[in-house]
């Protein structure tokens, strides 16, 4: 096998896993709250990225104030991110989910403009308004009638939008940890730091006894949420960045929200209606606008 398609197989892979993980929260979702999902996700995930890092020999030391920004990064990242994203699905559809999440590359551009004072082209200004476009499309249903606006979508797709903003700020704050520490260290620390302030949320807010809710189905969508969703996907991502250029990982990005959109058919039986396919579509061209190179530069 060559080292192109080795990185395409992972990046696919990756993708198509974390695509079926918004499928794989809704169905837990049905047996425990939200904490007791994300605890138990985040456990997994910490020790296969723990294994991952050992296997690849990147443990480095790390300096207190470094470590600081860790914990403040795994707060928002994980335990604060994840919080919005599974609260949001009582109530959002998964293939909803994955179309808003989808625009979290639109937001981290407004803030490095914002806070970075990168610049911003009107090519990039035109794919926010498409991509925003395509939201609406998505959250209605179709439905933009003007009687609609204040009350679009549900209590659940405001909480997962707010969750791709808030991607967006752990985005760009993460970028200078990115330059002095390997990737998957930092993912490492970051999940670790995150599953320990939701342990403490979890433990006190909604207990231990909700873990016994679990059924077969319900701890097999745990176990796909955990060792896949947040170790072996993360562990090819990271793998696969080495080979691949921002805008063609981009473009695999894109292929999640399908793959939502088609596994929570067959699983959950959500409805695959035009304004989802022509939302999601105006959302990938609004995404590919905002992250289009200038053929100059």
């Amino acid at each position: 096998m060559s080292k192109r398609l080795g990185t395409i197989l992972e990046t696919l892979f990756a993708v198509v896993i974390w695509g079926c993980t918004f499928v794989a929260t809704k169905v837990a979702l049905k047996e425990v709250q939200p904490e007791t999902i994300i605890v138990l996700r985040f456990a997994m995930g910490v020790i296969i990225l723990a294994l991952g890092v050992q296997i690849r020999k990147q443990w480095q030391p790390v300096n207190r104030r470094d470590l600081l920004a860790l914990a403040g990064l795994g707060f928002l990242g994980i335990t604060f991110h994840q919080w919005l994203q599974s609260t949001g699905m009582v109530t959002s559809a998964a293939s909803t989910t994955a179309w808003i999440v989808a625009t979290s590359p639109i937001f981290i551009v407004i803030l490095g403009w914002l806070v970075l004072r990168e610049k911003i082209s009107w090519l990039q200004i035109g794919g926010t308004l498409l991509a925003t476009f395509g939201v609406l499309l998505v959250v209605t249903r179709g439905d933009l009638a003007l009687s609609n606006i204040g009350r679009i979508g549900t209590f659940g797709d405001m909480l997962i939008l707010i969750s791709a903003v808030n991607w967006a700020v752990f985005s760009v704050l993460s970028r200078g940890l990115l330059k002095r520490l390997p990737s998957a260290l930092m993912m490492f620390y970051v999940m670790l730091f995150g599953w320990f302030f939701s342990a403490i949320f979890f433990f006190i807010r909604t207990g231990a006894g909700d873990i016994s809710n679990l059924t077969r189905q319900g701890w097999l969508a745990i176990l796909i949420l955990g060792i896949l969703g947040s170790g072996l996907a993360y562990i090819a991502w990271y793998d696969a960045l080495k080979h691949l250029k921002a805008n063609e990982a981009g473009v695999f990005l894109n292929i999640e929200p399908l793959v939502t959109m088609f596994v929570a058919f067959l699983i959950l039986g959500e409805a695959i209606t035009w304004a989802s396919l022509l939302g999601g579509a105006v959302i990938i061209l609004g995404v590919w606008l905002v992250n289009r190179k200038p053929s100059n530069a």
